[in-house]
């Protein structure tokens, strides 16, 4: 299945040059229904003239940002900063209502 979804210019290009190989998100309705296997079509904002198809690999559900940085990190300091970061994207209000996903990437 393919799903489409729309980047800022830094995690586009990170993702691009292969320094970025998990996207976070909210487990949402929509990212809810992605599968390992599955291919996203990251369009890059704010044009989205320029795209980039991936294919998940893996995915790491959590119920906070917090936790889900904590099994994949092991610096304390970069847990905690990583998570406030994501408070620029989503409120703690959708966090506790939705869960989390970490979604593992591979450029296609």
């Amino acid at each position: 299945m393919l799903h489409k979804m729309k980047l800022k210019e830094n995690p586009f290009e990170r993702i691009k040059n292969g320094t970025k190989t998990i996207e976070f998100r909210l487990y949402d309705e929509k990212r809810s229904k992605i599968k390992i296997g599955d291919q996203i079509e990251f369009s890059k904002l704010p044009e989205l003239q320029e795209k980039l198809l991936v294919e998940v690999l893996d995915l790491y559900r959590d119920k906070s940002f917090e936790k889900l940085f904590s099994n994949l990190l092991t610096n304390e300091e970069e847990v905690r900063r990583k998570a406030m970061t994501m408070r620029e994207y989503y409120s703690l209000e959708e966090e506790r209502k939705y869960g989390v996903v970490g979604i593992k990437i591979r450029k296609l």
